[in-house]
């Protein structure tokens, strides 16, 4: 029978680590192998020697990080198993964004699933995810909390329509910023969408290489102020901030979180990551033996399965 190790992902100041291959997932610092779920940047990093990722966080980190050789990039395709050491890898699709991957690690015939972040809502701006059994489930607990529910994204966006005004609407620049363009291209088709100019670059690569093509045009301020009021001017958290002094326009902020709507004029709970129910979905999906948690508070969870499951945090080195 293979022997499940406890230690076979642990916690370390750079990332996490497998020193069964030696090597790191998502790493915050410079190491020689990191194997990276996706690009947003608490995941993905410069200064590595090797990067193994799929072809699209390349392209993202190599847009980012315009320091990194590009002879760093090792990329894989989905479902192409590669080996770092004794340790097999193989990417899957996570449903974040596009090129989000689960990375799935075998070794001496045990799983290890580590999920980056994932969502199972459906999003035709990147691969939906893909589901394999595993012995041991590594998931983000983002939003692992029963008193959190993410509602259906279309009838949130459907708000934006409710609303005779431009809209100033804060986004997170890669994948969320993408996905909203989406949702408002099908579910708000009379709103234009404007996209500022720290977003603009993603939708182009998303446009480049992404599963289909998004309707919006770069912000322009005389065209904000002109025309119909159908406007949504879709900006970057930081100048969403910077911009409290606006008028005639409505602000909201596309997010999970609550803390995130507080004095905005219109709330939009659309998250990119898996909720209380979700998870609870994927751990019967994948049905694991035990399940580590990462990214998040996990001791609900813990809580919630008592004796019936092993749930515990990735262990420190």
């Amino acid at each position: 029978m293979s022997t499940l190790l406890a230690d076979f992902l642990v916690r370390k100041p750079e990332g996490y680590y497998c020193r069964y291959g030696d090597f790191f997932i998502d790493a915050s610092n410079p190491v020689m192998h990191n194997v990276v779920s996706h690009a947003h940047g608490d995941h993905a990093s410069s200064g590595h020697d090797y990067v193994y990722a799929t072809h699209a966080t390349s392209l993202f980190m190599a847009y980012r990080y315009k320091q990194n050789r590009k002879d760093s990039y090792q990329v894989k395709l989905f479902n192409s198993p590669f080996k770092i050491g004794a340790v097999e890898i193989t990417f899957l699709p996570a449903g974040h964004i596009l090129g989000s991957a689960q990375i799935l690690m075998e070794y001496r015939g045990v799983r290890y699933l580590y999920t980056g972040d994932y969502k199972l809502q459906a999003d035709d701006t990147c691969e939906p995810i893909e589901v394999q059994q595993a012995d041991v489930l590594i998931t983000e607990s983002t939003f692992a909390n029963p008193d959190i529910s993410h509602p259906d994204p279309a009838e949130e966006i459907k708000k934006l329509d409710g609303h005779a005004s431009n809209i100033l609407l804060g986004t997170y620049v890669l994948g969320k910023a993408q996905r909203i363009t989406d949702l408002i291209n099908r579910y708000c088709p009379d709103r234009k969408v404007l996209v500022h100019s720290g977003i603009l670059p993603y939708h182009r690569l998303y446009d480049q290489h992404g599963l289909k093509k998004l309707d919006y045009e770069p912000y322009n301020r005389r065209e904000m102020k002109q025309g119909e009021q159908n406007k949504v001017y879709l900006v970057p958290p930081m100048t969403f901030n910077s911009y409290f002094r606006a008028t005639k326009v409505l602000r909201a902020f596309a997010s999970g979180w609550k803390r995130l709507q507080a004095q905005n004029d219109i709330e939009l709970y659309i998250s990119d990551h898996v909720d209380w129910n979700d998870i609870l979905q994927y751990i019967k999906m994948v049905n694991p033996k035990e399940v580590w948690t990462l990214h998040g508070d996990g001791s609900i969870l813990k809580r919630y399965f008592n004796e019936k499951l092993i749930v515990r945090d990735v262990l420190s080195a």
